[in-house]
């Protein structure tokens, strides 16, 4: 089974990956710390599975999960994340995730995650189970994606823009115009109804695009 591990931070990979290289069967192939470099290995190493933090900089993992499915499509997606909320699991399932996996989550989750997934299962942290069969049976549903109304280009633009970068470092990271940039920067704000970039902060943050450290 063919790995790809993601996170932007060296000691929490180091430490997945020797839990990963423990587990019999399993090779990682690559490492990435952000997701602009996490999707270009996966569409150069086509893996089984990418094991991917949901916040990193530049690229999210969730949006590294999306566009997987074009350069990569056999590759299946396990996403790491500090949080446990059902408005969370509910994006990442949008995004096309076979896995949910809380960072607190024991060693043997992991293992039981990929054994799930490389059977082209499912797999959510027990913890995440219980709350959303919990929630079916109170009847309610999960909220509706607060990112829904942005294109895949504009909620790029959004994280990088949370993440302190200037318009100019935002167009060359992407490649575009700086003219372009400013575009979505304003058609962000009118799709959301937020006219300053400290809201577009606060924003990212409670969506979880970027953590409260940045």
């Amino acid at each position: 089974m063919k790995v790809i591990l993601a996170d932007d931070h060296h000691l929490v990979r180091s430490g997945i990956r020797a839990l990963l290289e423990s587990i019999g069967g399993v090779l990682v192939v690559a490492e990435a710390g952000d997701g602009r470099e996490a999707l270009d290995l996966i569409v150069q190493h086509r893996p089984d599975i990418a094991l991917l933090d949901i916040t990193m900089p530049g690229l999210n993992g969730l949006e590294v999960a999306a566009r997987v499915r074009e350069g990569s499509p056999r590759t299946r997606v396990i996403v790491l994340s500090m949080h446990a909320g059902e408005t969370y699991v509910a994006q990442a399932l949008r995004a096309g995730v076979a896995g949910y996996l809380l960072k607190d989550s024991a060693a043997s989750d992991l293992q039981a995650a990929l054994e799930a997934v490389s059977r082209g299962g499912t797999f959510l942290s027990p913890a995440i189970s219980q709350q959303v069969v919990a929630s079916f049976l109170r009847g309610e549903t999960p909220s509706s994606d607060p990112l829904e109304g942005l294109t895949p280009r504009q909620r790029e633009v959004l994280q990088l823009i949370a993440e302190g970068r200037s318009t100019k470092e935002i167009a060359s990271d992407l490649g575009l115009s700086t003219k372009t940039i400013e575009t979505h920067r304003a058609q962000i704000m009118e799709r959301l109804q937020i006219h300053d970039v400290p809201g577009l902060v606060r924003f990212a943050i409670r969506t979880g695009l970027i953590t409260p450290e940045g």
